[in-house]
């Protein structure tokens, strides 16, 4: 399991095929919230958890491909 604390606002998230996900907006709890303002999040916030994490250097790594974390994330409710 990876460190949340590791995981910092602003870094790319990228897919195990590198392509890329989302930016961190902020983590709550053992979940990471998405920047809404971008593309790959089509505009709105979108929750992944941090278990998906496989490591953190400049880019938070998941151990999952783009479409995979795509087809699963959650919206987070208003």
């Amino acid at each position: 399991m990876v460190d949340p604390t590791l995981i910092k606002e602003h870094l790319e998230v990228v897919g195990s095929d590198g392509e890329h996900v989302g930016r961190v907006d902020h983590v709550l709890g053992d979940q990471i919230e998405l920047a809404k303002l971008d593309l790959g999040a089509g505009f709105k916030h979108h929750m992944i958890p941090v278990s998906w994490v496989e490591r953190v250097d400049e880019h938070v790594h998941l151990n999952l491909t783009k479409d995979e974390a795509k087809s699963r994330w959650t919206e987070k409710p208003h």
